[in-house]
């Protein structure tokens, strides 16, 4: 799931957190596309349940390369990468 960060009435954090509550969907990728790139606000990203930190604006190579790292990851039980 690509979720920004700054959505109206409740913020990507909180979608995460409430993504990662659900039962089902705990094998789904959560992707933070944000403005906001400072270690912080990687730190508060991955808190909240994100596997990834994008910061805006994004491309399409980056995005092909997450979505194969994201398969391998979740197929490997590899820790999270942070970008």
């Amino acid at each position: 799931m690509l979720v920004d960060i700054g959505l109206p009435g409740i913020d990507g954090y909180e979608v995460a957190r409430r993504v990662r509550l659900e039962p089902a969907p705990r094998e789904v990728v959560l992707v933070a596309l944000t403005g906001h790139g400072r270690d912080e606000d990687k730190q508060e990203a991955m808190a909240a349940g994100f596997d990834y930190h994008l910061v805006k604006p994004i491309s399409p190579d980056p995005l092909n390369g997450l979505a194969s790292a994201a398969g391998s990851d979740a197929a490997t039980g590899k820790p999270r990468i942070v970008h």
